[in-house]
Parts: C-alpha cells; structure tokens; sequence
C-alpha cells in the first residue's frame, strides 16, 4: 500500500500547484483596465496623379494597334522630357464593336492608358494641359508620399504614447491607485486611404482643350490617425 499512498500524496501535490497557479493568474489579472488612446492630424497632400488614355475604333485590328501604340509613344517621349514627372503605361486593351444584330464585328476598339506622377503639381497640371492634345483625361488624384507619411505618423507615434500615459495616469487617479503597472500596448496607424479621384471625362469643352489653359489644383488633405490601445494593472494600497 506504501506505493499507493506516495501515488495519492503526488497527485494531492500537484493539485496543489495548479491550484496555487490558477490563483496566481487569476491574482495576475486583478484591477487591469483596458485603454485606448487616439491622436490624429490632417497632412496635405503631396503627390498628384494623372491618368490619361487614348482610344480609337477601326476596322483593322493591327492598324488600330499600330495608331494607339504611335500615339502612346509620343506621348511618353513628351512626357519624359519634363523633369520631376514620373511616367508608366497603364492599363490596355481592345474589344470587339458589333453590328445592330450583334451577330458579325464589324470593328474594333481600343484603349490605352497613361500614369503620370509628380510631387510638382504646376509643371504636372501644364504637361497634362499640353498632352490633352492627343490624348483624354480619365482621372486626377492626390495621395501622400510613402517618405512624408512615415515622418509624420512617427511624430504621432510619440503623442500617441504619451496620451495613453496620461489616460492610464487618469483612470489610476480615480480609482485611487498608488500607481499602475503597463501590462501590453499596441500601436496602430491608419488614416491614409487614397482619396477618390476626380473623373475628368465629363470635362470635353475647347477651355479644358486648349494647352495654354491650366486649371488650378487644390490637393486637399488626408488624416492619419495612431491608436494606442492597452491595458494597465492598478496598484490599490
């Protein structure tokens, strides 16, 4: 029976210890308070975006090709030229145009596009004046630059902190605890969604033609917002 009896002494120890350890978690876990704290702020944007296409329709799918690609690169050529604008082919493609019946082709259709970037919005807003010669607005936009965006939420990131800090000094005042322990934190920014762009297609009028017409920009502005979002143990005398 003396083995048995070590036996049931073991078992009753080590209940014993995951008793006092589920009381020690439990323990762990007592005056915690979860936190969040939010700081934000409105940047200017700093990059524009044009996209520009060209289409036509012909009966003669290689000789459509051959027109859209001449006048694509023409296009780049010109638009390489200006300096501080980045240039890149964008999407492109060609569908079938159907008789009345819909039964025959009797032409075809393509369109090609161009993206054009640049931080210097008035040599961007005269180039896409003077490439509206050729080519068709399909969109403007306005985004923050990857460089501009990282300094500011690292500048955030700081504030961000220290309202939390402040938020966990505040709920241990009112609970009139002698201070708190941080128990985790985590940092997240959000806020830079890319705004919708501005379709230009609707503007056909000789002004919008015409190269020596530059229409003013107002970029605007996006928010970035840091959430701080943690929780806090309570030291109650």
């Amino acid at each position: 029976m003396q083995p048995l009896s070590r036996l049931a002494s073991a078992l009753l120890f080590s209940a014993a210890g995951l008793f006092s350890l589920a009381v020690h978690a439990e323990q762990a876990r007592y005056n915690q308070i979860a936190l969040r704290a939010e700081v934000n702020q409105e940047i200017a944007h700093d990059l524009m975006h044009v996209t520009l296409y060209s289409e036509a329709q012909d009966s003669d799918p290689a000789a459509l090709a051959a027109q859209i690609s001449k006048t694509l690169n023409a296009s780049l050529a010109q638009a390489r030229q200006v300096k501080g604008v980045s240039v890149a082919m964008g999407s492109r493609h060609s569908y079938p145009v159907y008789d009345e019946k819909g039964q025959r082709i009797s032409a075809w259709r393509e369109r090609a596009e161009l993206r054009l970037e640049s931080a210097d919005f008035s040599a961007l807003s005269k180039l896409t004046g003077e490439m509206l010669q050729q080519l068709k607005m399909g969109s403007m936009s306005f985004s923050i630059a990857d460089a501009t965006r990282k300094t500011h939420e690292d500048a955030l990131l700081k504030e961000a902190v220290a309202a939390f800090k402040a938020r966990a000094q505040l709920a241990t005042d009112a609970l009139g605890g002698s201070g708190y322990k941080l128990v985790n934190l985590n940092l997240n920014s959000g806020g830079f969604q890319p705004p919708m762009p501005m379709r230009m297609e609707a503007m056909k009028g000789a002004a919008m033609m015409d190269a020596a017409v530059t229409p003013d920009i107002e970029a605007g502005t996006s928010q970035v917002t840091i959430n701080a979002d943690g929780v806090i143990e309570v030291q109650i005398p």
